[in-house]
């Protein structure tokens, strides 16, 4: 069985140019400069770039001078490899930008919110259902956008591109990287949607030393461990920063020495990259068997061998995953073309977790998979050229794979086992299901999940979640109710339909004439819905 420390597949994903080159004087600066654009009184040239190239530059608009004075600067340097490496970077800036997220009332009206101003993230939590009592549901969205093609400045981006290099030349532990793996993780110049900063500067002085304090300095794992250990000195995961929507950069991550598993990831991104180190972030947009999702680190080895990492906290082969995966995303500078972005229509809407053009599937480096192939039980509109195959996440189905309509059955890839999903459309932007419900069990078959009415059962219950499932002393399970509370039991047919409510006391709950067969999901009044669904198999909940 393949483990989470050794993935099988090389790191090397990305989407390449045309090579044409170049290089630059390295500025060693340590200032936390915002990207915003520069005079846009830049130089202009007859010179014809490679297409991808003309294309981002075209969609630059006003900052156009700002980009043709860094491919001018490094046409003219004579570095074959720096002059790549801009071109890179600008034929795959497109969609990599600033994203300022906030909450957001139902009636579209921001809801302002320090989360340091709490103790902690209970305090938060108790805040916020104060808030949706009054103003409804609170939801994240887009404030504000600012895209690096019409945002960056010539001076940043040389100074990246310097930066870079001087690292991938002069770090021992580089010599055994690959250009394009360069290319791909250490040349970036941002980790996600964060400011434009400049940061590379502030980590190459800092580590400095490293090589002296190592006792294999061409052992780039190594050098990771150390770096993250410093990390870990200063900076830690705050679960208040759950509602921190924005992306923070490395000025306001110095300031505050805290953040969410985003900001811890970045921060390694930052710290290694600019010493040379292949480090990415891999995220996973839902767990298959808890709300929420998650992100954390990979890096890549001397032998191409791939060691997921949580910055900031666990370091390369100390570090494992709790919750079981559906699927594994790597986050690219490079556009994936495969991606479902260049294959459906421009007009057609999809689930945001997989609109983007800068990801690759890389789930089977950590869990065994399969391809699950599935006739619809709903015949799609024309409108739409996809379907969906989803999880159970924070009290709703959040799609994670898609399959093209028009294949009989329609495929689905590289699917995480013993999970429980549903398969759906995506209609006027909501999730629509598409057939039973069913478990893709460990060995990889399928079993269909519905209900049987003129099959009853009776239920007996003792909790809502699997991780609060206690025994007493003589290994007799017990009841984790909260007690005088009510809880509304549901099968899954097509919808969730009710079974009723209970008020929990000492006993289980128990509930009479219920079809089997069924995906069920026992849910505790004013919850916030983080309750797991479960089937029930041998007189206990199997909970998925």
């Amino acid at each position: 069985m393949q483990t989470p420390h050794q993935p099988r597949r090389p790191l090397s994903l990305l989407h390449l140019i045309a090579p044409v080159w170049v290089g630059l004087l390295v500025l060693l600066s340590a200032s936390c400069r915002p990207g915003t654009p520069g005079s846009a009184t830049g130089p202009t040239t007859d010179v014809k770039w490679p297409q991808e190239v003309e294309t981002a530059l075209e969609k630059a608009e006003d900052n156009r001078p700002q980009l043709e004075q860094v491919l001018i600067h490094y046409s003219k340097l004579g570095d074959p490899q720096k002059r790549q490496a801009a071109e890179y970077l600008i034929a795959n800036m497109g969609g990599h930008s600033f994203a300022e997220l906030a909450l957001f009332d139902t009636s579209g009206v921001e809801v302002e919110l320090d989360v340091l101003a709490y103790p902690d993230y209970s305090a938060l939590i108790e805040v916020v259902t104060e808030i949706e009592k009054e103003r409804g549901e609170l939801d994240y969205d887009r404030k504000s956008l600012e895209p690096d093609l019409e945002n960056i400045t010539a001076e940043l981006l040389i100074e990246n591109i310097d930066l870079a290099f001087k690292a991938y030349r002069e770090r021992p532990w580089a010599k055994h990287l690959k250009f394009d793996d360069f290319l791909a993780y250490v040349l970036p110049y941002r980790g996600s949607n964060e400011p434009l900063e400049s940061w590379r500067g502030y980590f190459l002085e800092r580590f400095a030393d490293l090589p002296e304090k190592m006792k294999d300095p061409t052992d780039p794992i190594e050098a990771a461990e150390l770096i993250n250990r410093d990390l870990v000195s200063w900076f830690t995961f705050d679960s208040r920063f759950y509602l921190h929507p924005t992306d923070q950069g490395l000025c306001e991550m110095r300031e505050k020495g805290l953040g969410r598993c985003e900001d811890m990831t970045n921060l390694a991104i930052y710290a290694m990259r600019a010493n040379a180190l292949p480090v990415t972030s891999d995220y996973t947009p839902y767990w298959a068997s808890s709300g929420n999702n998650h992100a954390w680190n990979a890096i890549l080895g001397r032998d191409d061998e791939v060691l997921p990492f949580m910055g900031c906290e666990a370091h390369p082969g100390h570090y494992r995953l709790w919750n079981k995966l559906a699927k594994v995303y790597r986050k690219t500078f490079g556009r994936q073309l495969g991606n479902l972005a260049f294959s459906k229509p421009e007009d057609e809407a999809v689930p945001r977790w997989l609109s983007g053009r800068n990801y690759a599937d890389v789930t089977a480096d950590y869990v065994p998979v399969s391809d699950v192939r599935l006739s619809l039980t709903q015949t799609p509109p024309d409108t739409i050229s996809c379907a969906f195959l989803c999880v159970f996440n924070d009290g709703r189905w959040g799609a994670l794979q898609w399959g093209r309509l028009g294949e009989t059955p329609v495929r689905f890839v590289d699917m995480g086992r013993d999970i429980a999903y549903l398969p759906a459309l995506y209609l006027r932007e909501e999730i629509a299901p598409a057939g039973p419900a069913f478990i893709l069990t460990a060995d990889g078959t399928l079993r269909t999940l519905e209900p049987r009415p003129d099959e009853p059962i009776d239920l007996v219950l003792y909790s809502t979640t699997k991780r609060k499932e206690i025994a007493d002393t003589d290994s007799i399970e017990k009841v984790d109710f909260d007690q005088g509370s009510s809880y509304e039991l549901f099968f899954w047919d097509e919808k969730w339909i009710s079974l009723g409510t209970r008020i929990a006391t000492e006993e289980p709950l128990s509930y009479g004439g219920v079809p089997s067969g069924a995906l069920y999901w026992l849910v505790r009044e004013g919850s916030r819905k983080e309750e797991r669904i479960f089937t029930y198999e041998q007189g206990q909940q199997t909970w998925w």
